[in-house]
This record gives structure tokens, sequence and C-alpha cells, in this order.
């Protein structure tokens, strides 16, 4: 079979006709195979293609929508149906379904209701437990929610009903087949060269650093980005609910995924045990790509407990924000006084790095700053960057990250690596 991602129908744009010439053919298709009959691809496109050449509604379309045709009644018989075309077309970052019949998909940055769905609920649950048993996940009445992966690391999240009221409701995150490196977030102005020379200093001496922001923001392709600067002598255990991230520069990696609880309620394997697992792995750095809630905690424990150089992500408005959102994770499964809180934090965590996903679409780092330490009661942080906006040029938004008149006060990281830092011609 051809690669789908040739032939994306623009659904948006399908008018009527061919969505009947489609469902015409797809019925016959399937009302010409035997019951059990085994056909493999190219049988399977070679039955498609005589059936739609052989109906007369379709005797007046183009070769490309022909070909369209074709593969889009294939991916109805194999593959992920009215999904399939959306999940092979690169150019398409967020794929969200509410309903059966109510697709909605991101393309550069803008939102596109589609015309196409999927010929019956029942088809939708389906292919939503072909995905998620590919994982080992199940997702049910009982256990309507759960986050699972395609097989190109695309991040899929399904919640069912009773909890969806239109019905069962999909969004799949996708991420590039090759990530993209540092240089590339230059070159698209998420982050100016000085910034990013500043980050792979402080990544090969072993700071540890938060990476915060919105929902589509950027912060697993950063993280990404910013591993790549790992030396690759050291030992990366990456913690994740669904893996995502695609470190490949780093040869002794191991990838560890939590696991839900079966239908018995039983067998869960949750952030936090994966994250005390891995200090018994000898890791040189912890990588945990989101925290959420109670493991906060025992991911400050670990950054504090010699695992230097360790990385995460979490949800937050800016990077004070960020401080209070990891306070509310730890006292969520702990009962400590928020003092020892902060001074785990303060301890903890060298830098945050906040992203943001601007109005035009685009995704920019708007912060950098470091956490200075623990001070009359707070955590006390100095901007190292900030992004300043300068207008909008051609509907994209024009500025850039702007150095402060802070320079990196804890050095002794640095000073252990034997590296030095270069900061706005400060050293």
């Amino acid at each position: 079979m051809t690669n789908g991602s040739d032939t994306v129908l623009s659904a948006a744009r399908q008018p009527d006709e061919l969505e009947a010439v489609y469902l015409l053919v797809r019925q016959r298709v399937r009302d010409s195979l035997e019951w059990g009959e085994p056909l493999i691809d190219e049988a399977l496109t070679e039955r498609i293609e005589q059936t739609l050449f052989a109906c007369e509604e379709a005797r007046h379309f183009t070769s490309d929508t022909l070909y369209q045709l074709v593969s889009r009644v294939f991916y109805a018989f194999r593959g992920l149906d009215a999904l399939q075309p959306l999940v092979d077309d690169p150019e398409i970052t967020e794929i969200m379904i509410n309903s059966h019949h109510e697709l909605f998909i991101e393309r550069s940055g803008c939102m596109e209701k589609l015309t196409l769905g999927f010929e019956s609920r029942d088809k939708l649950e389906d292919i939503i437990q072909a995905i998620v048993s590919q994982v080992n996940r199940v997702v049910n009445e009982s256990s309507p929610i759960v986050d699972a992966r395609l097989p190109d690391g695309s991040r899929v999240h399904v919640v069912l009903p009773p909890i969806a009221l239109k019905g069962p409701t999909v969004t799949i995150r996708k991420f590039p087949a090759q990530p993209l490196t540092m240089e590339d977030l230059v070159d698209i102005g998420a982050i100016n060269g000085e910034a990013a020379l500043l980050l792979q200093t402080l990544v090969q001496a072993k700071y540890n650093i938060f990476i915060s922001g919105g929902t589509g923001s950027g912060k697993t392709t950063f993280l990404n980005a910013l591993s790549q600067y790992i030396p690759d002598d050291e030992r990366v255990i990456t913690i994740e609910d669904a893996a995502e991230l695609q470190i490949r520069t780093v040869p002794n990696l191991v990838s560890l995924e939590t696991r839900n609880a079966n239908s018995e309620g039983k067998g869960a394997i949750t952030i936090r045990e994966l994250i005390r697992a891995s200090l018994r792995m000898r890791p040189n750095r912890i990588v945990v790509g989101e925290v959420r809630g109670a493991e906060a905690l025992d991911m400050l424990q670990a950054m504090n407990t010699g695992h230097d150089g360790s990385l995460s992500t979490g949800h937050s408005n800016g990077t004070k924000d960020m401080l209070s959102r990891l306070e509310t994770m730890v006292l969520s499964g702990a009962h400590l006084p928020i003092v020892v809180v902060r001074q785990q934090i303060a301890s903890a965590l060298d830098i945050i790095v906040h992203l943001a996903r601007m109005r035009d679409g685009t995704r920019k780092v708007m912060e950098i700053a470091e956490v200075l330490g623990f001070e009359e009661g707070d955590v006390v942080l100095a901007s190292l960057y900030r992004f300043e906006e300068q207008g909008e040029q051609d509907g994209e938004i024009a500025g850039t990250l702007v150095a402060s008149e802070h320079a990196i006060r804890h050095r002794h990281k640095l000073q252990m690596a034997g590296l030095a830092i270069h900061q706005d011609g400060k050293e």
C-alpha cells in the first residue's frame, strides 16, 4: 500500500458527492469479501480499485481523487480508518475527536473542523480498543480515562462515556519523526542562540532543569532538544505516563512507563513507584516526562540525593506559578510543613525554563530563571532571560529573549564540570 502521508484527504473540502462514493465503494468491497477471507494489503487494494473503477458515480473523478478514495477505503479495513491519513500527514500536529462524527485538527497552528467521520460510534470504539491494547492499556466504562501512544510515538488520550457526554473522545498529540534539535528551535525563533548555548552548558554541567508551560507550549519537544546535550557516557532513566520522549543521543538509556490497574483494580504501577525503582538502577540522570501530582516529592528527593542533571516538565503559567504548582503537588501526597516543601524545591531545582504558545500559534521560550535559594520563607528566583515582544510582522509576533542584569550565581556545578559560561558578555 502506498504511503498515506501522500494521500491525505483534505476532509474540510470534501463535497458530499465524494463522501457518498466513499460509502458506496466501502460497502461494496465489504459485501464482496467472503466471511473470514484473508487478503494481503496488495490484494485488498486491488479489490478496492476494481470496485471503484466499476462505479458509475466515480467515472468523472480525476486520477488524484480516485487515488485518495482508494486510500481512504483501504484505511477503513486496515489501520485506523478515518484517522490513518490524519496520522500520516506530517503537517497535522493535533487530532481532536469529540465524537465519531465530530473531528478537528491543528495544522500550522490553526484549528480546522473536518467533515469526515467514522462509520459509527462502535467503529470509533473498536479503533480506541485497538490503540490501547497495543500498549497493554485498558479503557472501559468502569475505567473511562487512559493515556496511550501510537507506534510512531504520538500521544493518545482517551475519555469514554459516561464521562464524555458526546461519545468517545480522543486527543492525539503528534510528534515529528525526527525530533527537533536546539539548533532547529533557534532557527524557528523559539529561543536565541545565546540562551541556547547557556542551556547547553548547564545541561552538560548537570544543573537540574525544570521546563514549565501551558498545554501545547512545546515542553516535550524542548525536553527532547535539551537531552541532546547529555554526555553519551551517562546512564539515563526516563519515566513517563505514556512513553513519548525521543532521546536518541544517549546509548545507555532505560525507558520506564506507568501501568494502569487491571479490570480487578490491581497491578497499577505509578510514576512514584517508578521514580523509587529508578534510584536502584544506578542512574546518572533521571528524566521525568511530566509531573502532575504527588510524584513531585519523589522527583525533588531524587534531585536532592545526588542525581544532578535531572530534567522534568510541568504545567504552569510562569516560573513563579510553577513553584506554587510544585508546592501544591507535593502537599497533595504528603503532610509536610510548607517551609519544608519550599526548602526541598529550592535545594532540588537549579533552573526553570518557561515556554508559551503565542497568539500567532508559535511556541517560544518566555523566561529562563535561576533558583537562587530559600530566603525568608520563600523560594527566590532571578530571571536570566526574558522574552520581550516587539510587535507583529506579517501576522507573526516579533521579539527575542533579552538577557537580564543577572548572571548565574551558583557556579559550583560549572566548576566541578570544568565549564564556563558567557551571558551577554558577563562570565
